[in-house]
């Protein structure tokens, strides 16, 4: 349990993602994991009716390369996505389109014992700053989670006590 402002309290206890510095550069790095089959975690990650529920959803032939984003915040329009990996149901890898340049995202899923593992990474530009990112992945990890279980989903009013977990992405020494 965190206190958070405004007298209230919530219960962010689900894991933070941490930011590795490795030969590529810096990643910032989610894993997860969730009582389910591959199968089901894999259709909340890449359906897109299934992911409009916690994320966005997307339009086009994936066998093109490209897709057209529509993220749930933001303008509420498509925008060209590339699909750089796609290899049902273990990994997929796209870059996404910001106001700071490009997101390069890949979610890699494994399963042992009916139990699915996510790794979710993003690969952090210049300059390395994760302060406002990873809350921001946690956040949607967190609904996620919720997509996949019927739980209640955080929502808009939740964020600014996401917000507050910025310090908890520093950069690593170099």
């Amino acid at each position: 349990t965190t206190s958070m402002g405004r007298g209230r309290t919530m219960n962010i206890t689900s894991p933070l993602g941490q930011v590795i510095r490795d030969d590529q550069g810096m990643r910032l790095e989610y894993v997860r994991t969730f009582p389910d089959p591959i199968a089901t975690v894999w259709s909340a990650v890449v359906d897109p009716g299934e992911l409009a529920a916690w994320f966005g959803t997307w339009r086009g032939d994936p066998s093109t390369g490209t897709i057209e984003m529509c993220p749930i915040e933001g303008d509420g329009e498509f925008h060209p996505a590339e699909i750089v990996e796609c290899d049902a149901p273990r990994k997929v890898a796209v870059v996404l389109p910001s106001p700071d340049g490009p997101w390069p995202l890949s979610v890699e899923l494994s399963e042992s014992d009916g139990v699915t593992t996510l790794v979710f990474v993003h690969r952090l530009a210049e300059p390395y700053d994760a302060s406002s990112i990873g809350p921001g992945w946690h956040y949607y990890l967190d609904r996620l989670d919720a997509a996949v279980h019927g739980a209640p989903m955080p929502e808009g009013e939740d964020w600014p006590d996401y917000e507050l977990l910025g310090p908890e992405y520093p950069l690593p020494a170099s």
